[in-house]
């Protein structure tokens, strides 16, 4: 077993999510904690966020909860993680989303999405008949990861993430069941998993002031589809219900600030803008950080949405990025000089895992104000300056 980094800037991998249950999940995928006896690393200033360390497999992660759901919340995530830990190389967002079902595209409930590229579905400008969408993917993702992604959408590398997802689920539900307040990660029924026709409304089908054909009450809003009586007759015949499995879906996903529960427009988002998927937080740290979505279906974001699959969902989300961790190539070391103190006050290496060479050394890097006051040559990008 390796030591932990002396530093935050030793940390390559982070993990961000949204909600507490997903949290949760994502701290069974840790075999070891670095701070189960107090918090070595500590933050920069400015930033509140709390985090978790330790180590998945060979690599060394940090883990953060958002303060709440939404882009906003996750962009403040992200803000502070970037400060504090400044050599990351991925941050996956795990967790969950809702899937759009299409014709030649059977998802189930609990099937894995990962993010191709997003699209900020509310973000725009509003003219005089229609929405004008602006796509927030001019500033896609680092490189390294847009080829992890891709290679996702060959049948080789999908067939081999899920799995090796599919055993590390297992293994993460065993743990759920043994935790001191136990956690049922197991799979719902098949017969739970019903997909409605996009126009089928979750209201009351008679008697009630409040729900129409345009309308549904709080109280059937609340409901659950067997205390309604909605019409399974309704409901659309999708073979793979027969032998149902986890897949796993490369794609477009639309982010926004508001829960969808209508079939209508959601098929709507679908057809405007391609998106296979929604989620609410991806957009707010897209940006700013080299990161991926993956996150696992628990809805079809419609009326007819419920919590039932968010357990399972959340468990798989979770096993899928930690055997997509299993495949992570870690990014080569900076050498940069003297790397003086780490974060915690204790010699480390506070530039990612760094090394003193001295005056003269060859550094691999960013030119930074320590590498011109130590002296040493800098070769990147084909070009090599020297200091004196």
């Amino acid at each position: 077993m390796s030591s932990r980094p002396q530093s935050r800037a030793a940390f390559q991998i982070a993990i961000a999510c949204a909600l507490r249950l997903e949290y949760d999940a994502a701290t069974l995928l840790f075999d070891a904690f670095h701070d189960e006896d107090g918090d070595p690393y500590g933050r920069a200033p400015g930033d509140y966020n709390r985090y978790t360390t330790g180590r998945i497999g060979s690599l060394d992660v940090v883990l953060a909860l958002a303060s709440g759901m939404g882009g906003r919340a996750m962009a403040d995530l992200a803000a502070g993680l970037r400060a504090s830990y400044t050599g990351l190389h991925l941050v996956v967002l795990t967790g969950i989303c809702a899937g759009i079902p299409a014709d030649g595209r059977e998802m189930l409930l609990g099937d894995v999405v990962i993010s191709r590229t997003l699209v900020q579905y509310d973000f725009g400008r509003r003219r005089p008949f229609e929405f004008e969408t602006k796509e927030s993917i001019a500033h896609g993702p680092h490189a390294s990861i847009r080829a992890m992604v891709e290679a996702y959408t060959t049948d080789h590398e999908r067939d081999k993430l899920l799995n090796r997802a599919l055993v590390l689920l297992t293994e993460l539900q065993a743990k759920g069941a043994k935790r001191r307040r136990p956690v049922d990660y197991s799979r719902p029924p098949a017969a739970t998993d019903v997909l409605f026709d996009a126009a089928y409304l979750h209201r009351h089908a008679a008697g009630c002031d409040g729900c129409s054909e345009t309308q549904i009450c709080n109280v059937a809003a609340a409901a659950s589809c067997e205390e309604l009586g909605c019409d399974s007759t309704r409901a659309i015949v999708r073979p793979r219900l027969a032998a149902p499995d986890v897949d796993m879906f490369v794609g477009r996903i639309g982010c926004g600030d508001k829960v969808m529960r209508s079939g209508k427009h959601r098929d709507r988002l679908a057809a405007d803008y391609g998106v296979i998927a929604l989620e609410m937080e991806g957009v707010g740290a897209w940006d700013s950080l080299p990161c991926v979505v993956v996150k696992s279906v628990c809805d079809y974001a419609d009326s007819h949405k419920n919590k039932r699959w968010q357990l399972y969902a959340a468990a798989t989300a979770a096993a899928t990025t930690k055997a997509m961790l299993a495949g992570w190539v870690r990014v080569d070391s900076v050498i940069i000089g003297d790397a003086g103190k780490g974060h915690n006050g204790v010699d480390g290496k506070s530039e990612g895992e760094v090394h003193n060479r001295g005056a003269g050394s060859v550094s691999v890097g960013s030119i930074t104000a320590r590498n011109v006051l130590n002296g040493g040559t800098y070769s990147g990008d084909n070009q090599t300056f020297t200091f004196n």
